[in-house]
Protein backbone atom coordinates (compact mmCIF):
# COMPACT_ATOMS: atom_id res chain seq x y z
CA UNK A 1 0.00 0.00 0.00
CA UNK A 2 0.89 3.21 -1.26
CA UNK A 3 0.35 6.83 -0.04
CA UNK A 4 0.93 10.18 -2.32
CA UNK A 5 1.91 13.19 -0.94
CA UNK A 6 -1.50 14.71 -0.30
CA UNK A 7 -2.74 11.83 1.31
CA UNK A 8 0.00 11.76 4.27
CA UNK A 9 -0.95 15.25 4.54
CA UNK A 10 -4.32 14.80 4.90
CA UNK A 11 -4.02 11.77 7.64
CA UNK A 12 -1.39 13.27 9.46
CA UNK A 13 -3.33 17.03 9.82
CA UNK A 14 -5.99 14.54 11.07
CA UNK A 15 -3.88 12.81 13.61
CA UNK A 16 -2.64 16.34 14.72
CA UNK A 17 -6.53 17.12 15.67
CA UNK A 18 -7.13 14.10 17.59
CA UNK A 19 -3.92 15.02 19.55
CA UNK A 20 -5.05 18.67 20.04
CA UNK A 21 -8.67 17.64 21.11
CA UNK A 22 -6.62 15.53 24.00
CA UNK A 23 -4.42 18.12 24.68
CA UNK A 24 -7.61 21.12 25.14
CA UNK A 25 -9.17 19.15 27.44
CA UNK A 26 -6.20 18.00 30.05
CA UNK A 27 -6.55 21.74 31.02
CA UNK A 28 -10.17 20.35 32.76
CA UNK A 29 -9.52 17.42 34.32
CA UNK A 30 -9.17 18.88 37.85
CA UNK A 31 -11.22 16.09 39.24
CA UNK A 32 -11.83 12.73 39.01
CA UNK A 33 -15.48 13.48 38.30
CA UNK A 34 -14.26 15.17 35.62
CA UNK A 35 -11.81 13.33 34.46
CA UNK A 36 -14.52 9.96 34.47
CA UNK A 37 -17.76 11.41 33.46
CA UNK A 38 -17.00 14.59 32.40
CA UNK A 39 -19.03 16.65 34.96
CA UNK A 40 -22.08 14.91 33.75
CA UNK A 41 -22.80 17.42 31.25
CA UNK A 42 -22.83 16.39 27.87
CA UNK A 43 -25.80 16.62 25.07
CA UNK A 44 -27.68 13.79 23.88
CA UNK A 45 -26.28 14.05 20.11
CA UNK A 46 -22.94 13.95 21.67
CA UNK A 47 -23.52 10.80 23.57
CA UNK A 48 -24.51 9.40 20.87
CA UNK A 49 -22.10 9.67 18.28
CA UNK A 50 -19.59 8.95 20.56
CA UNK A 51 -21.26 5.53 20.88
CA UNK A 52 -21.08 4.89 17.01
CA UNK A 53 -17.34 5.56 17.14
CA UNK A 54 -16.88 3.21 20.62
CA UNK A 55 -18.81 0.17 18.94
CA UNK A 56 -17.43 0.21 15.09
CA UNK A 57 -13.98 -1.33 15.59
CA UNK A 58 -10.80 -1.79 13.19
CA UNK A 59 -12.72 -4.98 12.40
CA UNK A 60 -16.10 -3.98 11.92
CA UNK A 61 -14.74 -1.06 9.46
CA UNK A 62 -12.98 -4.07 7.06
CA UNK A 63 -15.16 -6.91 8.10
CA UNK A 64 -18.74 -5.77 6.97
CA UNK A 65 -17.05 -4.70 3.37
CA UNK A 66 -15.61 -7.75 3.24
CA UNK A 67 -18.59 -9.90 4.40
CA UNK A 68 -21.07 -8.33 1.59
CA UNK A 69 -18.13 -8.68 -1.23
CA UNK A 70 -17.30 -12.15 -0.64
CA UNK A 71 -21.09 -13.55 0.18
CA UNK A 72 -23.89 -11.57 1.30
CA UNK A 73 -25.54 -9.56 3.96
CA UNK A 74 -26.19 -12.49 6.53
CA UNK A 75 -23.83 -10.69 9.07
CA UNK A 76 -26.42 -7.92 9.20
CA UNK A 77 -28.88 -9.96 10.56
CA UNK A 78 -28.13 -9.79 14.37
CA UNK A 79 -28.08 -5.95 14.23
CA UNK A 80 -31.71 -5.77 13.23
CA UNK A 81 -32.11 -6.77 16.93
CA UNK A 82 -30.60 -3.95 18.50
CA UNK A 83 -34.39 -1.73 18.51
CA UNK A 84 -35.69 -3.87 21.21
CA UNK A 85 -32.52 -4.25 22.69
CA UNK A 86 -32.23 -0.24 23.63
CA UNK A 87 -35.80 0.12 23.79
CA UNK A 88 -35.40 -1.91 26.97
CA UNK A 89 -31.76 -0.61 27.98
CA UNK A 90 -33.69 3.40 28.01
CA UNK A 91 -36.89 1.92 30.37
CA UNK A 92 -35.08 -0.85 32.40
CA UNK A 93 -30.84 -0.36 32.47
CA UNK A 94 -30.68 3.57 32.10
CA UNK A 95 -32.66 4.36 35.07
CA UNK A 96 -30.85 2.44 37.65
CA UNK A 97 -27.71 4.17 36.68
CA UNK A 98 -28.57 7.17 36.67
CA UNK A 99 -29.44 6.95 40.35
CA UNK A 100 -27.38 8.19 43.10
CA UNK A 101 -24.57 10.02 40.60
CA UNK A 102 -23.14 6.13 39.75
CA UNK A 103 -19.75 6.33 38.07
CA UNK A 104 -18.92 2.64 37.13
CA UNK A 105 -21.62 0.01 36.01
CA UNK A 106 -20.20 -2.46 38.82
CA UNK A 107 -21.48 -0.25 41.55
CA UNK A 108 -25.48 -1.80 41.03
CA UNK A 109 -23.68 -4.96 41.53
CA UNK A 110 -22.29 -3.55 45.15
CA UNK A 111 -25.68 -2.15 46.12
CA UNK A 112 -27.58 -5.09 45.02
CA UNK A 113 -25.54 -8.24 45.95
CA UNK A 114 -22.78 -6.71 47.73
CA UNK A 115 -18.96 -5.75 47.31
CA UNK A 116 -17.71 -9.50 46.32
CA UNK A 117 -19.76 -9.65 43.55
CA UNK A 118 -19.19 -5.72 42.49
CA UNK A 119 -14.97 -6.71 42.67
CA UNK A 120 -15.75 -10.23 40.22
CA UNK A 121 -17.74 -7.64 37.92
CA UNK A 122 -14.96 -5.02 37.60
CA UNK A 123 -12.34 -7.51 37.19
CA UNK A 124 -14.13 -9.45 34.69
CA UNK A 125 -14.60 -6.47 33.07
CA UNK A 126 -10.89 -5.48 33.13
CA UNK A 127 -9.62 -8.76 31.92
CA UNK A 128 -12.07 -8.54 28.84
CA UNK A 129 -10.97 -5.07 28.00
CA UNK A 130 -7.31 -5.97 28.17
CA UNK A 131 -7.49 -8.64 25.67
CA UNK A 132 -9.78 -6.44 23.43
CA UNK A 133 -7.17 -3.58 23.54
CA UNK A 134 -4.33 -5.63 22.72
CA UNK A 135 -6.46 -7.50 19.77
CA UNK A 136 -7.69 -4.24 18.26
CA UNK A 137 -4.17 -2.63 18.35
CA UNK A 138 -2.66 -5.99 16.82
CA UNK A 139 -5.08 -5.71 14.04
CA UNK A 140 -4.28 -1.48 13.67
CA UNK A 141 -0.69 -2.43 13.49
CA UNK A 142 -1.23 -4.49 10.42
CA UNK A 143 -3.11 -1.22 8.59
CA UNK A 144 0.53 0.85 9.82
CA UNK A 145 2.54 -1.73 8.21
CA UNK A 146 1.03 -1.43 5.02
CA UNK A 147 1.35 2.15 5.18
CA UNK A 148 5.05 2.69 5.90
CA UNK A 149 8.04 0.57 5.94
CA UNK A 150 8.79 -0.08 10.06
CA UNK A 151 8.85 -3.21 11.87
CA UNK A 152 5.03 -4.52 13.67
CA UNK A 153 6.90 -3.90 17.08
CA UNK A 154 7.24 0.04 15.76
CA UNK A 155 3.99 0.27 14.22
CA UNK A 156 2.40 -1.19 17.57
CA UNK A 157 4.48 0.72 19.80
CA UNK A 158 3.51 3.88 17.83
CA UNK A 159 0.16 3.44 17.63
CA UNK A 160 -0.44 2.66 21.32
CA UNK A 161 1.69 5.43 22.64
CA UNK A 162 -0.60 8.08 20.26
CA UNK A 163 -3.84 6.62 21.17
CA UNK A 164 -2.76 6.57 25.13
CA UNK A 165 -0.97 9.80 25.31
CA UNK A 166 -4.39 11.58 24.18
CA UNK A 167 -6.36 9.06 25.97
CA UNK A 168 -4.44 10.10 29.56
CA UNK A 169 -4.12 13.60 29.26
CA UNK A 170 -7.90 14.44 28.19
CA UNK A 171 -9.86 11.70 30.39
CA UNK A 172 -13.41 11.11 29.16
CA UNK A 173 -13.89 14.66 27.29
CA UNK A 174 -11.28 13.22 24.78
CA UNK A 175 -12.78 10.12 25.03
CA UNK A 176 -15.85 11.77 23.48
CA UNK A 177 -14.91 14.21 21.36
CA UNK A 178 -12.84 12.39 19.80
CA UNK A 179 -15.29 9.50 19.01
CA UNK A 180 -17.58 12.17 17.64
CA UNK A 181 -15.03 13.30 15.52
CA UNK A 182 -14.20 9.65 14.38
CA UNK A 183 -17.66 9.08 13.83
CA UNK A 184 -17.80 11.77 11.21
CA UNK A 185 -14.39 10.41 9.42
CA UNK A 186 -15.54 6.90 9.32
CA UNK A 187 -18.96 8.28 7.50
CA UNK A 188 -16.90 10.86 5.20
CA UNK A 189 -14.64 7.82 4.59
CA UNK A 190 -17.48 5.44 3.48
CA UNK A 191 -19.41 7.95 1.44
CA UNK A 192 -15.80 8.72 -0.53
CA UNK A 193 -15.42 5.17 -1.72
CA UNK A 194 -19.66 4.87 -2.61
CA UNK A 195 -18.80 7.78 -5.10
CA UNK A 196 -15.83 6.50 -6.51
CA UNK A 197 -17.38 3.19 -7.12
CA UNK A 198 -20.74 4.96 -8.68
CA UNK A 199 -19.31 7.09 -10.81
CA UNK A 200 -17.22 5.03 -12.32
CA UNK A 201 -20.15 2.54 -13.21
CA UNK A 202 -22.13 3.72 -16.11
CA UNK A 203 -25.31 2.65 -14.68
CA UNK A 204 -24.58 4.21 -11.41
CA UNK A 205 -26.18 3.10 -7.80
CA UNK A 206 -29.08 1.68 -9.87
CA UNK A 207 -26.58 -0.65 -11.35
CA UNK A 208 -25.08 -1.68 -7.90
CA UNK A 209 -28.62 -2.89 -6.46
CA UNK A 210 -29.66 -4.39 -10.03
CA UNK A 211 -26.60 -6.66 -10.78
CA UNK A 212 -26.11 -7.09 -7.10
CA UNK A 213 -30.08 -7.88 -6.47
CA UNK A 214 -29.77 -10.35 -9.36
CA UNK A 215 -26.71 -12.31 -7.80
CA UNK A 216 -28.26 -12.77 -4.43
CA UNK A 217 -25.94 -10.59 -2.82
CA UNK A 218 -28.55 -8.75 -0.49
CA UNK A 219 -29.17 -11.99 0.63
CA UNK A 220 -29.56 -12.87 4.32
CA UNK A 221 -27.80 -16.10 3.86
CA UNK A 222 -24.82 -18.51 3.93
CA UNK A 223 -22.69 -18.37 0.66
CA UNK A 224 -21.23 -22.24 -0.40
CA UNK A 225 -19.67 -22.75 -3.64
CA UNK A 226 -20.00 -19.12 -4.63
CA UNK A 227 -23.60 -19.65 -4.36
CA UNK A 228 -26.10 -18.29 -1.45
CA UNK A 229 -27.74 -21.04 0.49
CA UNK A 230 -30.95 -19.33 2.65
CA UNK A 231 -30.56 -20.24 6.47
CA UNK A 232 -33.53 -21.87 7.97
CA UNK A 233 -36.21 -19.65 10.79
CA UNK A 234 -36.46 -21.57 13.60
CA UNK A 235 -35.07 -22.37 16.98
CA UNK A 236 -32.47 -24.59 16.97
CA UNK A 237 -29.17 -25.11 19.25
CA UNK A 238 -27.36 -27.35 16.80
CA UNK A 239 -27.31 -24.65 13.84
CA UNK A 240 -27.33 -21.22 12.83
CA UNK A 241 -30.70 -20.48 11.89
CA UNK A 242 -32.35 -17.02 11.42
CA UNK A 243 -34.18 -16.64 14.45
CA UNK A 244 -31.18 -17.84 16.89
CA UNK A 245 -28.99 -15.33 15.17
CA UNK A 246 -31.31 -13.01 16.25
CA UNK A 247 -31.41 -14.01 19.56
CA UNK A 248 -27.75 -14.34 19.79
CA UNK A 249 -28.08 -10.18 18.34
CA UNK A 250 -30.43 -9.46 21.15
CA UNK A 251 -28.06 -10.99 24.15
CA UNK A 252 -25.02 -9.65 22.64
CA UNK A 253 -26.55 -5.71 22.84
CA UNK A 254 -28.50 -6.27 26.11
CA UNK A 255 -24.87 -7.45 27.46
CA UNK A 256 -23.74 -4.07 26.09
CA UNK A 257 -26.40 -1.75 27.30
CA UNK A 258 -26.69 -3.70 30.79
CA UNK A 259 -23.34 -3.78 31.77
CA UNK A 260 -20.90 -3.03 29.47
CA UNK A 261 -18.71 -0.05 31.23
CA UNK A 262 -17.68 1.82 27.96
CA UNK A 263 -21.62 2.35 27.68
CA UNK A 264 -22.76 2.56 31.40
CA UNK A 265 -20.21 5.42 31.55
CA UNK A 266 -21.91 7.21 28.54
CA UNK A 267 -24.90 7.08 30.33
CA UNK A 268 -23.59 8.66 33.82
CA UNK A 269 -22.23 11.40 31.54
CA UNK A 270 -24.87 12.57 30.17
CA UNK A 271 -26.56 16.05 31.20
CA UNK A 272 -29.80 13.88 32.71
CA UNK A 273 -31.66 10.55 31.93
CA UNK A 274 -33.68 12.33 28.98
CA UNK A 275 -30.22 13.63 27.30
CA UNK A 276 -29.27 9.66 27.79
CA UNK A 277 -31.92 8.25 26.58
CA UNK A 278 -32.21 10.98 23.37
CA UNK A 279 -28.06 9.74 22.86
CA UNK A 280 -29.28 6.12 22.68
CA UNK A 281 -32.14 7.04 19.92
CA UNK A 282 -29.22 8.68 18.08
CA UNK A 283 -27.30 6.13 18.83
CA UNK A 284 -29.49 3.67 16.96
CA UNK A 285 -30.51 5.97 14.26
CA UNK A 286 -26.96 6.61 13.19
CA UNK A 287 -25.31 3.29 13.78
CA UNK A 288 -27.76 0.82 11.89
CA UNK A 289 -27.59 2.84 8.78
CA UNK A 290 -23.89 3.20 8.60
CA UNK A 291 -23.85 -1.09 9.60
CA UNK A 292 -25.82 -0.87 6.46
CA UNK A 293 -23.88 1.27 4.12
CA UNK A 294 -20.74 -0.35 5.21
CA UNK A 295 -22.29 -3.49 3.86
CA UNK A 296 -23.87 -1.96 0.82
CA UNK A 297 -19.99 -0.68 0.11
CA UNK A 298 -19.05 -4.13 0.17
CA UNK A 299 -21.47 -5.19 -2.13
CA UNK A 300 -20.89 -2.22 -4.37
CA UNK A 301 -17.25 -3.30 -4.58
CA UNK A 302 -18.38 -6.79 -6.10
CA UNK A 303 -20.13 -5.09 -8.82
CA UNK A 304 -17.66 -2.89 -9.35
CA UNK A 305 -14.69 -5.67 -9.75
CA UNK A 306 -17.54 -7.30 -12.09
CA UNK A 307 -16.93 -4.75 -14.33
CA UNK A 308 -13.17 -4.22 -13.72
CA UNK A 309 -11.69 -7.23 -12.97
CA UNK A 310 -8.60 -7.27 -10.53
CA UNK A 311 -6.03 -10.03 -9.41
CA UNK A 312 -6.77 -9.23 -5.49
CA UNK A 313 -10.49 -9.19 -6.14
CA UNK A 314 -10.15 -12.72 -7.98
CA UNK A 315 -8.21 -13.35 -5.18
CA UNK A 316 -10.59 -12.69 -2.20
CA UNK A 317 -13.42 -14.56 -4.27
CA UNK A 318 -11.38 -17.70 -4.71
CA UNK A 319 -10.31 -17.56 -1.19
CA UNK A 320 -6.56 -17.23 -1.52
CA UNK A 321 -6.65 -14.17 -0.07
CA UNK A 322 -8.18 -12.56 2.98
CA UNK A 323 -11.64 -11.04 2.15
CA UNK A 324 -10.73 -8.35 4.75
CA UNK A 325 -7.91 -6.95 2.32
CA UNK A 326 -10.34 -5.90 -0.43
CA UNK A 327 -11.32 -2.62 1.21
CA UNK A 328 -7.54 -1.24 1.70
CA UNK A 329 -6.78 -2.22 -1.43
CA UNK A 330 -9.33 -0.13 -3.04
CA UNK A 331 -8.45 2.95 -1.13
CA UNK A 332 -4.88 2.59 -2.59
CA UNK A 333 -5.13 1.28 -5.93
CA UNK A 334 -8.81 3.13 -7.27
CA UNK A 335 -8.74 6.67 -4.95
CA UNK A 336 -7.42 9.66 -5.63
CA UNK A 337 -4.64 11.28 -4.04
CA UNK A 338 -6.13 13.17 -0.93
CA UNK A 339 -9.61 11.13 -0.82
CA UNK A 340 -6.94 7.74 -0.21
CA UNK A 341 -5.79 9.52 2.74
CA UNK A 342 -9.26 10.65 4.22
CA UNK A 343 -10.15 7.01 3.86
CA UNK A 344 -7.29 5.66 5.72
CA UNK A 345 -7.85 8.42 8.39
CA UNK A 346 -11.68 6.59 8.68
CA UNK A 347 -10.05 2.92 9.06
CA UNK A 348 -7.51 4.79 11.86
CA UNK A 349 -10.39 6.55 13.32
CA UNK A 350 -12.17 3.11 13.56
CA UNK A 351 -9.77 1.57 15.67
CA UNK A 352 -8.68 4.64 17.80
CA UNK A 353 -12.52 5.20 18.81
CA UNK A 354 -12.46 1.60 20.49
CA UNK A 355 -9.22 2.30 21.69
CA UNK A 356 -9.64 5.45 23.31
CA UNK A 357 -12.56 4.15 25.21
CA UNK A 358 -11.49 0.89 26.93
CA UNK A 359 -8.49 2.58 28.14
CA UNK A 360 -10.44 5.35 29.96
CA UNK A 361 -13.07 2.74 30.76
CA UNK A 362 -10.59 0.10 32.80
CA UNK A 363 -9.32 3.68 34.38
CA UNK A 364 -12.50 4.22 35.83
CA UNK A 365 -13.19 0.76 36.96
CA UNK A 366 -9.98 0.20 38.63
CA UNK A 367 -9.90 3.78 40.48
CA UNK A 368 -13.64 3.48 41.31
CA UNK A 369 -14.47 0.46 42.24
CA UNK A 370 -10.91 -1.14 43.50
CA UNK A 371 -8.67 1.12 44.21
CA UNK A 372 -11.01 4.10 45.97
CA UNK A 373 -13.62 1.27 47.23
CA UNK A 374 -11.38 -1.67 48.88
CA UNK A 375 -7.44 -0.75 48.58
CA UNK A 376 -6.95 3.04 49.82
CA UNK A 377 -10.34 4.58 50.80
CA UNK A 378 -11.57 8.24 52.05
CA UNK A 379 -8.25 9.62 49.85
CA UNK A 380 -7.73 13.14 48.97
CA UNK A 381 -9.69 13.48 45.35
CA UNK A 382 -6.65 14.85 43.43
CA UNK A 383 -4.57 11.08 45.11
CA UNK A 384 -7.26 9.48 43.12
CA UNK A 385 -7.22 11.85 39.93
CA UNK A 386 -3.21 10.79 39.56
CA UNK A 387 -3.72 7.31 40.24
CA UNK A 388 -6.27 7.36 37.46
CA UNK A 389 -3.64 8.88 35.45
CA UNK A 390 -0.74 6.55 36.01
CA UNK A 391 -3.21 3.40 35.38
CA UNK A 392 -4.09 4.93 31.96
CA UNK A 393 -0.73 4.75 31.58
CA UNK A 394 0.38 1.35 33.00
CA UNK A 395 -3.37 0.09 30.72
CA UNK A 396 -1.42 1.78 27.96
CA UNK A 397 1.65 -0.28 28.53
CA UNK A 398 -0.29 -3.14 29.10
CA UNK A 399 -2.07 -3.02 25.84
CA UNK A 400 1.19 -2.67 23.69
CA UNK A 401 2.97 -5.50 25.74
CA UNK A 402 -0.53 -7.41 24.71
CA UNK A 403 0.08 -6.47 21.54
CA UNK A 404 3.56 -7.33 21.20
CA UNK A 405 2.98 -10.68 22.04
CA UNK A 406 -0.13 -11.29 19.73
CA UNK A 407 2.43 -10.39 17.14
CA UNK A 408 4.51 -13.50 17.71
CA UNK A 409 1.99 -15.26 17.92
CA UNK A 410 0.21 -17.82 15.02
CA UNK A 411 -3.54 -16.64 14.17
CA UNK A 412 -4.93 -20.17 15.67
CA UNK A 413 -3.72 -18.66 18.95
CA UNK A 414 -4.71 -15.14 18.21
CA UNK A 415 -8.48 -15.72 17.78
CA UNK A 416 -8.18 -19.02 20.45
CA UNK A 417 -6.67 -16.85 23.08
CA UNK A 418 -9.37 -13.85 22.67
CA UNK A 419 -12.11 -16.14 22.81
CA UNK A 420 -11.53 -18.88 25.80
CA UNK A 421 -10.97 -15.61 27.72
CA UNK A 422 -13.49 -13.58 27.02
CA UNK A 423 -15.97 -15.78 27.15
CA UNK A 424 -14.42 -17.12 30.47
CA UNK A 425 -14.45 -14.20 32.11
CA UNK A 426 -17.63 -12.28 30.47
CA UNK A 427 -19.91 -15.37 29.97
CA UNK A 428 -23.22 -14.54 32.10
CA UNK A 429 -22.79 -10.95 32.77
CA UNK A 430 -25.87 -10.50 31.52
CA UNK A 431 -27.97 -12.80 33.10
CA UNK A 432 -26.09 -11.33 36.53
CA UNK A 433 -27.48 -7.83 35.50
CA UNK A 434 -30.89 -9.28 34.71
CA UNK A 435 -31.22 -10.93 38.33
CA UNK A 436 -30.30 -7.89 39.96
CA UNK A 437 -33.18 -5.35 37.79
CA UNK A 438 -35.70 -7.89 37.33
CA UNK A 439 -36.08 -9.68 40.90
CA UNK A 440 -35.61 -8.41 44.55
CA UNK A 441 -34.32 -12.15 45.28
CA UNK A 442 -31.28 -13.32 46.72
CA UNK A 443 -28.31 -11.75 47.51
CA UNK A 444 -24.33 -12.10 47.32
CA UNK A 445 -24.50 -15.71 48.09
CA UNK A 446 -27.36 -16.70 44.97
CA UNK A 447 -24.77 -14.74 42.82
CA UNK A 448 -22.26 -16.72 43.05
CA UNK A 449 -23.57 -19.48 42.85
CA UNK A 450 -25.02 -18.34 39.44
CA UNK A 451 -21.22 -17.12 38.94
CA UNK A 452 -19.72 -19.93 39.62
CA UNK A 453 -22.11 -22.37 37.81
CA UNK A 454 -21.76 -19.99 34.57
CA UNK A 455 -18.12 -20.40 35.05
CA UNK A 456 -18.15 -23.86 34.76
CA UNK A 457 -20.28 -23.95 31.56
CA UNK A 458 -18.22 -21.98 29.88
CA UNK A 459 -15.28 -23.80 30.58
CA UNK A 460 -17.05 -27.43 29.89
CA UNK A 461 -17.39 -25.61 26.22
CA UNK A 462 -13.77 -24.12 25.95
CA UNK A 463 -12.86 -27.80 26.77
CA UNK A 464 -15.18 -29.08 24.19
CA UNK A 465 -14.20 -25.99 21.26
CA UNK A 466 -10.21 -27.42 22.00
CA UNK A 467 -11.14 -30.81 21.54
CA UNK A 468 -10.08 -31.98 24.92
CA UNK A 469 -12.59 -34.17 25.82
CA UNK A 470 -14.32 -37.55 24.60
CA UNK A 471 -17.16 -37.23 22.71
CA UNK A 472 -19.93 -38.28 25.11
CA UNK A 473 -18.40 -35.29 27.25
CA UNK A 474 -18.52 -32.45 24.52
CA UNK A 475 -21.19 -30.03 24.54
CA UNK A 476 -24.46 -31.16 22.49
CA UNK A 477 -24.80 -27.81 20.75
CA UNK A 478 -23.55 -25.26 18.42
CA UNK A 479 -20.50 -23.67 20.44
CA UNK A 480 -21.99 -19.94 18.69
CA UNK A 481 -24.84 -20.04 21.01
CA UNK A 482 -22.36 -20.52 24.12
CA UNK A 483 -22.97 -16.62 25.33
CA UNK A 484 -26.74 -16.96 25.07
CA UNK A 485 -26.88 -20.37 27.24
CA UNK A 486 -24.45 -18.96 29.74
CA UNK A 487 -26.83 -16.17 30.90
CA UNK A 488 -29.81 -18.41 30.93
CA UNK A 489 -27.87 -20.78 33.16
CA UNK A 490 -26.36 -17.63 35.36
CA UNK A 491 -30.12 -16.38 35.85
CA UNK A 492 -31.86 -19.66 36.36
CA UNK A 493 -29.17 -21.42 38.55
CA UNK A 494 -28.96 -17.42 40.56
CA UNK A 495 -32.96 -17.06 40.92
CA UNK A 496 -32.99 -21.06 42.03
CA UNK A 497 -30.64 -20.42 44.73
CA UNK A 498 -32.41 -17.41 45.97
CA UNK A 499 -35.20 -19.10 46.38
CA UNK A 500 -33.43 -21.80 48.76
CA UNK A 501 -31.26 -18.70 50.69
CA UNK A 502 -33.29 -15.61 50.75
CA UNK A 503 -32.12 -12.26 50.80
CA UNK A 504 -30.94 -11.64 54.44
CA UNK A 505 -32.53 -7.82 55.67
CA UNK A 506 -29.78 -5.09 54.99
Amino acid sequence: MTLATLDWAVLLAYLAAILLIGFYFARRNTSTEEYFVGGRRFRGWVIGLSLVGTSISSVTFLAYPADAFKTGWLRYLPNLALPLALLMAARVFLPFFRRGNMTSAYQFLEQRFGPSVRVYGALAFIVAQLVRLAMILYLLSLLILQLVDVSPTVAIIAAGLFVGLYTIVGGIDAVIWTDVMQTLVLLIGGLLCIWVVVDALPGGLGQVFREAGAAGKFALAEWRDGEPQPVRWGLSLSEKTATMMLFIGLTNWLTEYSSNQNTVQRYCASRSTREARRGLWVYLFTALPVWAFYMLLGTALWVFFQHFPDPMATAVLAGTEKAEAILPWFITEYLPAGLAGLVVAAALAAAMSSLDSSINSVTTVSIVDLYRRHLRTGLDDRHYLRVARAVAAAVTGLMILGALWLNGAHTHTLQDTSTILVSLFGGGMLGLYLLGFLSRRGDARAAWWGILCTLAFTSWTVLTNEGLLPAALSAPFDLYYTGLIGNLVMFAVGYGAASLWPRRAA
